[in-house]
């Protein structure tokens, strides 16, 4: 029997039926009272579904030509109800005739044939009406129809909310909001209805106790309680460790509801690393910003094809635990940082297809954004904006090699190029892309903004490659920003693998670069290019030059970048973590447990902005914030092993575990803090006798043995029979004694 979900649906549902006529509200229960038949019939399709439970309790999926009569439906609907009828008939005589066999000769006479199953009759009405069989089915099928099997009646739901996909992820931690992916039809998220349980730890509460008891399968092995939360995204706390949790949804549109459904989590809550790096920078983020504002955010989340190479685990990253490297693990990570900053646009590079879809989108949209995704090879970028500022007006993605070769804009800088033919070879195999995606405002329509992502080449001798893709991305952003939508502003995110000493950064900041640039030959003289490159923005770095946004091992420097148009937007408000320097950090510590573990760059260059529209596009004054400005404190500073892990102990900055294992805790200190177990204690003399005999870890005799325990005070203050201990002790050992 369907109902609305929820006491305050079924609260309505009571207030509507007692403002019926007695006659209105029995036909109204009745319809209620129904089973329910589901019509999915979408025009861009050829053909219907149909969902319903006959009386044997099969389940009918049917799928029927839109433009097919009625009739062969209904004759199709009447031969499947048949053969559920003549399964159950057989199956009820397979019963009665094992209970004849066994019942003897007496029973064997007893009882009839039943007689032959006539086919059941199948009508479809309307409002009351028998439905002609020469009616389509896409006209025949309406919303609040009635189709009648035999004596058993079902309601019509044409096209109800339903869910298309719905998961859950499969690693969860605690303090990490757990966001289930879903795929929704005719309906839509916020209008849905979510509720969280999580499983009952054994003998802490009877199965009958469970809120879902009642209405789960699945609960015939589990025991559940109610979390309380009846949101989309739940965040598990350290009392859910080692349960697992289970969703329970149903789809609405704000009309009506849809079927229900639930999943449980494949894996328990597992324990969290506690407070993260980023955990601080969130203090600043807690709120959306105005709608006169924008917070924008750049990251490079690190692709797991590149996290788990040999170099990477060897050279990038060797100070990391094999775990902090792991997909899963880094995408709880990710998903709560950048969550976490309210951001209004989010711009990232290195993105998993499947990451994308199956971590990123689920996560952002649940806290209001959209995203878009353009692939390069084994991964790409992708581009969110909040949904209630922005809506996508259009997307102007290109592929540098592919825009080089037939876009008639880069025409000039082709032929540029081609004067070097093993310089334009090398240019036109790289596999970087440009993601261009045009928003406008949800509140002002005259406002839109341009906001450019892209991921140049990553060799360090690649300069001159970089250059021509700077180039290259710099003309399609003038054609969208001046040609297709004159005037609007600029906001280019990205990762440019260029430090600020570079031509690539030169020829941006400065709006050209000479042929003589020492970047054209950054590969040697033979693939040397040298050509004159200019452009029309006026750009700037919208954080400056931090010493560096990129670290790994054998390198740190400045690499990523928000560049801004300064004909129309001027910073308002930056922030960064590394106050000295003013940059993102990329090696982040992150506790897991009782270890301290730097994790990889799980992002690269992460800024925040703030844009005040005022006059022509988005323009505002800077704003210096003092906060943003102190020094290191040595948390941080140790965080980036600034300090040595000597004066990391003395400040207290290193847990006692990890102090124990570098050897900077006396063993006396071990002990005190029970790092040692109490075997090795006593060997080292760190136990009491009283202690250890309490313990049980050594006994009389080999205290008295080991020299730990004198002989005559074993006998005087442990009671212990000195002719039972001599049984026990060596001969010698008693002479000595005596």
């Amino acid at each position: 029997m369907w109902r609305l979900p929820g006491r305050a649906a079924l609260r309505g549902v009571r207030s509507v039926v007692e403002q019926r006529s007695p006659a209105e509200a029995t036909t109204h229960e009745a319809v209620r009272a129904m089973e329910r038949a589901v019509v999915r019939c979408v025009p861009s399709e050829p053909k219907l579904s149909l969902s319903f439970a006959l009386a044997d309790g099969s389940h009918k999926n049917m799928q029927r030509d839109q433009s097919e009569p009625l009739g062969r439906a209904l004759s199709r609907i009447a031969t499947n109800a048949l053969k559920g009828h003549a399964k159950v008939a057989a199956a009820k005589k397979s019963r009665k005739n094992r209970a004849h066999s066994s019942g003897g000769a007496a029973c064997a006479a007893t009882g009839s044939e039943p007689a032959a199953t006539c086919e059941p009759v199948v009508k479809l009405y309307y409002r009351e009406e028998a439905v002609a069989e020469d009616v389509l089915n896409v006209d025949a099928w309406q919303d609040g129809a009635v189709l009648q099997i035999g004596d058993v009646k079902y309601k019509v739901e044409r096209n109800p909310p339903a869910f298309t996909e719905l998961q859950l992820p499969r690693y969860i931690m605690a303090g990490f909001p757990v966001c289930p992916k879903l795929g929704l039809e005719f309906g839509d998220p916020a209008s849905s209805v979510f509720r969280w349980y999580k499983e009952v730890k054994p003998g802490a509460a009877e199965p009958g106790d469970s809120g879902l008891a009642s209405s789960s399968h699945s609960l015939q092995s589990s025991a559940w309680i109610e979390t309380g939360v009846d949101e989309r995204v739940y965040t598990p706390c350290n009392a859910d460790i080692g349960l697992r949790l289970k969703l329970h949804c149903t789809p609405g549109n704000g009309q009506r509801f849809g079927p229900s459904r639930e999943l449980e989590s494949v894996c328990p809550v597992e324990a969290g690393p506690g407070t993260c790096t980023f955990d601080h920078r969130h203090l600043y983020t807690k709120k959306v910003t105005e709608d006169s504002f924008i917070r924008t955010v750049s990251y490079n989340i690190l692709a797991d094809t590149y996290a788990q190479t040999e170099f990477s685990r060897t050279v990038l990253y060797p100070y990391c635990a094999p775990y902090a490297l792991e997909l899963d693990y880094r995408q709880n990570l990710i998903q709560k940082e950048l969550t976490g900053y309210n951001a209004d646009l989010i711009c990232l590079q290195e993105v998993d297809r499947a990451v994308f879809s199956d971590s990123l989108v689920p996560a952002l949209e649940a806290f209001g954004l959209e995203g878009v995704f353009r692939i390069k090879q084994h991964e790409g970028l992708a581009t969110f904006y909040r949904k209630s500022k922005f809506r996508l007006l259009s997307q102007h993605d290109i592929s540098f090699q592919e825009a080089l070769k037939s876009d008639p804009l880069h025409k000039e800088l082709l032929e540029k190029l081609a004067l070097n033919p093993l310089a334009q070879e090398k240019v036109l195999q790289r596999s970087s892309v440009l993601q261009i995606s045009v928003l406008q405002s949800t509140t002002d329509s005259s406002k839109k903004i341009c906001v450019a992502n892209t991921h140049l080449y990553w060799h360090p001798k690649g300069g001159y490659i970089r250059l021509i893709q700077m180039a290259a991305a710099l003309v399609h952003i003038r054609h969208v920003s001046c040609d297709l939508y004159p005037g609007i502003p600029v906001i280019f995110c990205g990762d440019f693998n260029s430090t600020p000493s570079t031509g690539m950064y030169h020829f941006v900041i400065n709006g050209s670069v000479p042929e003589d640039h020492e970047d054209w030959a950054s590969n040697g003289e033979e693939e040397r290019c040298g050509m004159s490159l200019t452009h029309c923005f006026k750009l700037k770095s919208a954080c400056g030059e931090p010493a560096y946004t990129n670290y790994v091992g054998g390198f740190h420097g400045c690499l990523d970048y928000i560049f801004i148009d300064l004909n129309a937007l001027e910073v308002e408000q930056t922030f960064q973590d590394i106050q000295i320097t003013k940059c993102k950090d990329l090696t982040p510590a992150y506790r897991y447990q009782d270890d301290w573990i730097q994790s990889p760059p799980s992002g690269i260059a992460t800024f925040i902005y703030e844009f005040v529209p005022s006059g022509k596009g988005f323009t505002a004054s800077f704003k210096e914030n003092c906060e943003y400005q102190r020094l290191m404190d040595i948390h941080t500073a140790y965080t980036y092993r600034l300090m040595d892990i000597h004066t990391a102990y003395t400040y207290g900055l290193m847990d006692i575990h990890t102090a124990y294992t570098y050897g900077l805790m006396d063993i006396h200190t071990v002990y005190t803090y029970g790092l040692m177990d109490i075997h090795t204690a006593y060997t080292y003399g760190l136990m009491d006798i009283h202690t250890a005999s309490t313990s049980n870890f050594a006994n009389i005799c080999v205290q008295v043995l080991c020299g730990c325990l004198n002989f005559s005070w074993a006998v005087l203050c442990h009671g212990q029979n000195s002719w039972v201990m001599w049984k026990h002790l060596p001969f010698e050992k008693l002479l000595e004694y005596y």
